[in-house]
C-alpha cells in the first residue's frame, strides 16, 4: 500500500467568515483507493464539493494563492487556481469512480461546520474513466492538490468572482481550502 496525505488549509477565508482546513489522505494498493477527508470550520450546514485538481501532463499541479486573483477582486475564484492547479480531475463525492463532478451528492457540514467523507474505490473503474478523461491511467497524487469548495448563497459574492459549472454557480465553486498531495510511504 502507497500512502499519500493532503494537509487542507484555509483559502479565501478571510472573505468567507471561516477559515476551513482539514486532511485528506489517500491509500493506494493495487485494486483500490480508499479516500478518507475530515474538515472542520468549513460553511456551515452545506455541501462541499471536493476534488482533486490536476494537469493532464507530467506537470506537478501547485495549491493557489494570492498570485492567482488575477482580477484583483479579493478572491480566488475556480478559474483563477487553473493556471496553478490544472482542471478538476476525479470528484470525492458519492461516486468518485463515476467522474460525474457537477452534482448534489457532495458532503455537507454539519452545524459547526465539519465533516467526514471516506470511500473505497475501484482502481480499475477509477482508472477506466481517467484514462477516458485524461489519456492516462496513472492517478499521480503526489502531482495533484486537493480543493475544498463552497459556501452558502447567503454569503455576498461580487460579480467578478466566477466559476459557474452547469447549473451551479460560484457559491458552489468558490474554493474554501486546499492542499498539495503528498507521498508518505
Amino acid at each position: 500500500m502507497t500512502k499519500y496525505i493532503a494537509e487542507i488549509k484555509p483559502l479565501n477565508a478571510d472573505k468567507i467568515g471561516t477559515a476551513a482546513h482539514g486532511q485528506a489522505t489517500f491509500d493506494l494498493t493495487a485494486d483500490h483507493l480508499t479516500i478518507d477527508i475530515t474538515m472542520h470550520d468549513t460553511p456551515a450546514n452545506t455541501q462541499h464539493w471536493e476534488h482533486f485538481h490536476g494537469f493532464p501532463t507530467e506537470k506537478a499541479a501547485q495549491v493557489a494563492g494570492p498570485a492567482q486573483d488575477a482580477n484583483g477582486d479579493g478572491y480566488i475564484d475556480l478559474p483563477e487556481t487553473e493556471p496553478v492547479s490544472g482542471t478538476t480531475m476525479v470528484p470525492f463525492n458519492d461516486d468518485p469512480a463515476a467522474m460525474d463532478i457537477p452534482n448534489d451528492k457532495y458532503p455537507v457540514a454539519d452545524k459547526n461546520g465539519d465533516y467526514h467523507y471516506t470511500r473505497v474505490v475501484s482502481l480499475a473503474d477509477l482508472t477506466k474513466k481517467f484514462k477516458a478523461a485524461f489519456n492516462d491511467t496513472d492517478l499521480n497524487l503526489a502531482q495533484r492538490v486537493v480543493y475544498v469548495h463552497g459556501v452558502p448563497d447567503s454569503v455576498n459574492l461580487p460579480a467578478t468572482v466566477a466559476g459557474a459549472v452547469g447549473p451551479y454557480d460560484a457559491h458552489v465553486t468558490l474554493p474554501i481550502a486546499a492542499g498539495k498531495i503528498i507521498k508518505v510511504d
